[in-house]
Formats: structure tokens, sequence, C-alpha cells
């Protein structure tokens, strides 16, 4: 007999739904401007986006709208911490 546990068909699912990977991002700002003058951009050029300091960040996972956050600095690298969690309504 082995110690391996029974999974009703609903775990079993679950759990394979739980390994899969998905697409995280995390969106500090947008902006909107013409094709010719995104082609009229250069190195060390500004786009100035639709935030100020400190708003939060949008969190999506799969594009899809999850959270919003904080950008906080770990060693060297950026991470985000979610303030708030979005509640679907679907």
């Amino acid at each position: 007999m082995t110690d391996t546990p029974v999974h009703s068909p609903e775990e079993e699912e679950l759990r394979r739904i739980g390994e899969m990977p998905v697409r995280v991002t995390a969106v500090v700002g947008r902006t909107e401007m013409a094709i010719v003058d995104l082609l009229k951009v250069q190195p060390g050029a500004v786009l100035e986006l639709d935030r100020k300091p400190g708003d939060p960040v949008d969190i999506l996972v799969n594009n899809r709208l999850i959270a919003r956050g904080e950008i906080v600095k770990i060693d060297e690298r950026l991470g985000v911490t979610m303030t708030e969690i979005i509640r679907s309504e679907a």
C-alpha cells in the first residue's frame, strides 16, 4: 500500500491548473502617440506617461487587471508589491 493521496477529479483539475504558467505584467503608465511621432523618437528621449510618481502600477495576468501595487527595489532588481486586489465581477 502506498501513501500517495487520492484526489478527486476536481482536485486533480485544480492541481493541473495551478501548474500552468501565466504572464504577469506590471504597467507603470501608458501614452498614445501618432506613428509619425513615434518614428521621430531618439535614444534619450522622454515619453510622458499618464501616471505621476507614486501612483500605483497596474498588475495584469494574461492582460487582465488583477491588482495594483507599488514598485520596490530588491537588491539590484525591481519588483512589485501588491497593495490592492481587484475583485472580478464575472
